[in-house]
């Protein structure tokens, strides 16, 4: 009787950079820009909608200042945190743009399940990847 295991493992999905690669990518990093922006934009306007309120509310001015500052305080940790994300988004933008055609590059990763038997070499078959070109399989790579 022939023993078989079922594994997961994770494969590796490479992309050959194309023009249409690029310009995609470029796209969707520019997309997520747009969306920091945007947020960026929000915290600010929701800051000073919360300070006018603060201002306008009757209690003590001292009170309310330190309301303000600690609101202040808030938002700017945030909005650091923002600007961070927007900096990688624009570090990864001008990684894109120095890709090269024909340059493969990691995409990501896909979980598959594989049996295995007596005898088979295991190492082998956890190295296994997936190239595409414009989002079709080119080839996969390894020991199914």
């Amino acid at each position: 009787m022939d023993t078989k295991l079922l594994l997961r493992r994770q494969i590796t999905v490479k992309a050959i950079v194309t023009p249409e690669w690029k310009e995609d990518a470029q796209r969707q990093l520019q997309a997520q820009l747009n969306q920091v922006d945007g947020q960026i934009q929000q915290l600010d306007f929701q800051l000073q909608q919360v300070i006018e309120e603060l201002r306008k509310s009757s209690e003590a001015s001292e009170a309310i200042n330190g309301r303000i500052q600690d609101i202040k305080a808030q938002a700017n940790d945030q909005k650091a945190q923002l600007l961070q994300q927007k900096n990688v988004i624009l570090q990864q933008l001008d990684q894109v743009q120095r890709l090269e055609m024909g340059q493969e590059v990691d995409q990501g990763q896909v979980d598959n399940f594989f049996y295995v038997t007596k005898g088979d070499n295991l190492i082998q078959k956890m190295q296994v990847e997936i190239l595409l070109r414009n989002g079709v399989i080119e080839e996969i790579r390894g020991t199914l």
